[in-house]
């Protein structure tokens, strides 16, 4: 499932590196949970509609923000923690709520990817970054929603792969908690069990979709 909260204009500017504050609203909203210490079986999605200027971004015509799960039981807690406070930053509110069913995609989806996908392993006491033109960025995307798959004890039978057709891919940078990141904005392509291909839409690909990476649409 799915869930959109329609947001009003800002009366503050909003920073480049708003992620994290986006986070703690669907923490605080969800109130008291373990899920900063778990694997993210969820997605958070980015701001849209957003305008640049030398100071940060605006949203004039306010914004959407979606949250994703397969847990209709957190999307439900999450709603109800959203109608008892409203507010995100910057003087947005949540001013309306929708919930979209997980869609049926069959067995092969090109999704476009709404936030910039992090794909990340640690070596040694550093994390290693990969992109659309390594070799193994398929393979570990993979990896990871097979991880997903198996801890909703769900078939694993799943490939994800970066769209190679697609040749204007960006590498975005951004920084969350003080730590600098690059991510690739780049469609990909899920293949395999039908539930597998939906579960990649309601969490997102890559590592750290709970904090905004990876989400789909």
């Amino acid at each position: 499932m799915r869930i959109y909260l329609q947001l009003t204009p800002n009366k503050e500017s909003v920073p480049f590196n708003y992620q994290q504050s986006l986070v703690g609203a669907f923490h605080r909203w969800l109130g008291p949970n373990e899920l900063h210490d778990d694997i993210s079986l969820y997605s958070l999605s980015w701001l849209s509609h957003g305008k640049a200027n030398k100071k940060g971004l605006d949203f004039p015509d306010g914004s959407t923000f979606y949250i994703s799960a397969p847990n209709p039981e957190l999307l439900s807690a999450l709603i109800k923690g959203v109608f008892k406070g409203h507010e995100i930053r910057w003087g947005m509110t949540v001013k309306e709520v929708r919930i979209q069913k997980t869609p049926s995609f069959g067995t092969k989806q090109r999704f476009l990817a709404q936030s910039p996908i992090l794909i990340k392993r640690k070596e040694g006491k550093h994390y290693r970054y990969y992109y659309p033109n390594d070799s193994e960025a398929n393979s570990l995307m993979t990896e990871t929603l097979r991880e997903k798959l198996r801890k909703l004890h769900l078939p694993e039978r799943v490939t994800v792969s970066f769209d190679q057709n697609y040749k204007n891919y960006r590498i975005k940078k951004m920084t969350y908690r003080n730590l600098d990141i690059k991510a690739s904005l780049c469609p990909v392509i899920v293949e395999g069990d039908t539930r597998a291909v939906q579960l990649a839409w309601e969490v997102g690909v890559g590592n750290s979709t709970g904090i905004g990476f990876g989400a789909l649409r």
